[in-house]
């Protein structure tokens, strides 16, 4: 069996069992959907964090409540 075979086999099979390739298709669809907005997502909130820690600007001072230890 060579290479031509397999492909005209694979089709065949596609041909006939068609809701189950819909199926599949489908799901790759919603699995590829759901990883790119899952990366654009994240890709967003890190410009959105990154330009809210830049306008804060650099001459600032935070102080935190803690417990003072003597050395």
């Amino acid at each position: 069996m060579n290479i031509f075979d397999t492909f005209i086999t694979a089709i065949s099979s596609l041909a006939i069992n068609k809701l189950r390739t819909s199926l599949a298709l489908l799901g790759i669809v919603i699995g590829v959907s759901a990883v790119i907005s899952t990366m654009a997502i994240g890709k967003g909130s890190q410009e959105q964090i990154t330009s809210m820690i830049q306008t804060l600007g650099t001459n600032l001072l935070f102080v935190k409540p803690g417990e003072i230890e003597n050395q």
